[in-house]
């Protein structure tokens, strides 16, 4: 890619207006709205915490039904104040009056939450036989699933004391850490030979087909990592201990038990999909080893994983790049089309490169009477029109999720990536074929097998990483550096093998990662999400346009049901002990298909 046609892709008008409007959130109300609403929340939850203690093992499912509606408004008011604090930070984190109205939002979330806990924990303390009684009643069909998952952390609830006391305390525990690891993070700038630019850019040249450039970047990374390096390692054994403390007090067995009961996965289920995976890490290693001799060497480094394979890669303008999702979500299904056109017509999403903005991209859920916030760092790459085509994916799961309202838009983090990946996908497809040369198509094929080694092998290799930092954190003490990047080299060697050199700054590049630390265990998800979707996907290949219609039946029961009744919806047995290989064997016909693109592109020896 010349820099010159990037720079003027991002300097276009219209990439630079595609910004959100996040005034439906506080009927434009602004800092002002915040306050209004979470004073507003405030005196619903004082008034429900004055009501109803001590009443719910008398009620019936009427006034339990009453009881949630009541809720229901609260947590509404509660999520609108709290999107927009959460949504006007990410965009400019070095902002300090954004900073303080997080904080507030963040405070007052805790306090209201205080006055209502004692309602879960009432709830959970109900006799199974009467918790079933009152389930059944059709009356409660809006919080149902919500209600009987909440039964299921009955072993880990503390006392209402305890609870309450861990409540407040978590503003100025997790939650603090976490948004001071998003400062620091944000701050960082990397010194490239054309500039200073932001992590998220120079990450971004790690796809250059110039192998030098690719190395300067990765260099000048690891320096930019420098600086902080110890307040990061800090927060981050700070959040471990944090979390080896919650566990222990609430009797969870396991680091990653509290996660799998979020994500309403068993233990063993999550064991097998691991074991699964990393059973098959020679697929990873195959492809690292086909990647070296496309880039013309005996063994690719660590900052070769990501580049492009030909010197063929266009720059797709903010404009062509909406047309062509646009154009691909609207020929699958009218009903997606409408949506991901409101998202560009009504401002949700926000996409262009800013100083202080947080890193990444992400889809964030609102309100059921509104609708969901995209938010991107778009450098005009093929891989940004597939990471757009994702986020809108997570968009429009969110929007027809919203009919199942507050308690059930949401589904846990293992069925979350469905929509964002099969978007992905039905994009990815049309690429390919508009790709007009054997080098293009290769290009693509690359990207598209390195996605899903990244998001299945790297993700799961990252989950074995969390894993023997958790663990060694409780049996060691504090980590040093040097340990934690002792643990990452293994855990990504364990994956790579031979086939990846790793260069020593590589050891310091598990700590810009946020996941690691805002949410202890999600990154298996990913793997999990992935292969689900790679599953349904493939019906929809083989079925073809009857098969929408369950599609969008799936995406419409947002979390209303377990992860094992919505693959019914689709057909798909997710208590098969061969799904996971199924799904692991799809990635590898796309490595297949890949090795021969390479061979018609005369590419190989």
């Amino acid at each position: 890619m010349a820099t010159t046609d990037v720079e003027q892709a991002l300097a276009d008008p219209e990439l630079e207006r595609t910004e959100w409007n996040l005034d439906p959130l506080v009927e434009g109300r602004g800092a002002q709205g915040v306050e209004e609403q979470l004073s507003r929340a405030l005196e619903l939850a004082t008034s429900f915490g004055e009501r109803y203690p001590g009443k719910l093992a008398g009620m019936d499912a009427g006034g339990l039904a009453e009881a949630m509606r009541e809720l229901e408004k609260l947590y509404e008011l509660v999520s609108r104040a709290g999107s927009y604090a959460h949504l006007r930070f990410a965009t400019d984190t070095s902002d300090p009056a954004r900073g303080a109205l997080l904080q507030r939002a963040q405070e007052r979330g805790t306090e209201i939450e205080t006055k209502v806990l004692f309602f879960e924990l009432e709830w959970a303390a109900l006799p199974d036989e009467r918790a079933e009684e009152l389930l059944a009643d059709p009356a409660l069909d809006f919080c149902r699933h919500y209600l009987d998952n909440a039964r299921r952390y009955r072993p880990h609830l503390l006392s209402e004391p305890e609870e309450l006391i861990f409540t407040e305390k978590s503003v100025t525990g997790r939650s603090a850490w976490t948004r001071l690891f998003a400062e620091v993070t944000s701050a960082i700038r990397v010194a490239l030979p054309d500039g200073d630019v932001s992590l998220e850019v120079a990450l971004s040249r790690l796809q250059s087909p110039d192998g030098e450039v690719r190395r300067t970047a990765a260099e000048a990374i690891t320096e930019a990592l420098e600086p902080t390096l110890r307040t990061r390692t800090f927060i981050f054994n700070t959040l471990l201990h944090d979390k080896a403390v919650d566990d222990r007090l609430r009797s969870y067995p396991d680091w990653i038990s509290a996660r799998n009961l979020s994500n309403e996965a068993s233990d063993e289920s999550v064991q097998a999909l691991i074991d699964a995976v990393t059973a098959r890490y020679e697929l990873p290693r195959r492809w690292y080893r086909l990647k070296a001799q496309l880039l013309g060497v005996d063994r690719i480094a660590d900052y070769d994983r990501m580049a492009a394979v030909s010197a063929e890669e266009p720059v797709v303008g903010w404009p062509e790049a909406r047309e062509l999702v646009l154009d691909c979500y609207r020929e699958f299904s009218a009903e997606l089309g409408d949506i991901v056109q409101r998202s560009f017509d009504e401002r949700w999403i926000d996409a262009p490169l800013r100083p202080g903005k947080r890193g990444g991209a992400f889809c964030a859920s609102t309100v059921p009477d509104l609708h969901p916030y995209v938010m991107l760092n778009y450098t005009a790459t093929r891989g940004d029109v597939l990471t757009l085509a994702h986020e809108l994916g997570h968009g429009v799961h969110a929007v027809l999720g919203a009919s199942q309202g507050i308690f059930h838009m949401s589904t846990p983090l293992t069925m979350a990536e469905t929509a964002s990946t099969f978007g992905e996908q039905i994009v990815f497809d049309r690429l390919l074929e508009q790709a007009e040369s054997p080098d293009s198509r290769l290009a693509l094929l690359a990207r598209h097998v390195e996605g899903a080694i990244a998001t299945v092998f790297r993700q799961t290799a990252m989950n074995r990483f969390e894993d023997a930092v958790h663990n060694a954190r409780r049996s060691e003490g504090e980590l040093s550096t040097d340990r934690i990047a002792e643990l990452w080299i293994q855990t990504q060697t364990d994956m790579m093998g031979d086939s990846v050199e790793l260069s020593d700054g590589y050891r310091r590049w598990w700590s810009y990662v946020p996941h690691f630390v805002n949410t202890p265990g999600y990154v298996y998800a990913y793997a999990y999400g992935q292969l689900f979707a790679m599953s349904v996907y493939n019906l929809y290949t083989e079925r073809g346009e009857e098969f929408v219609p369950r599609y969008l039946e799936l995406l419409g029961a947002g979390g209303s049901r377990p992860p094992e009744e919505l693959g019914q919806i689709v057909g798909v047995d997710l208590a098969d002990p061969g799904f996971w290989d199924s799904g692991l064997d799809l990635v590898e016909r796309t490595l297949e298909q890949a090795e021969a693109a390479a061979r018609d592109a005369g590419r190989l020896k």
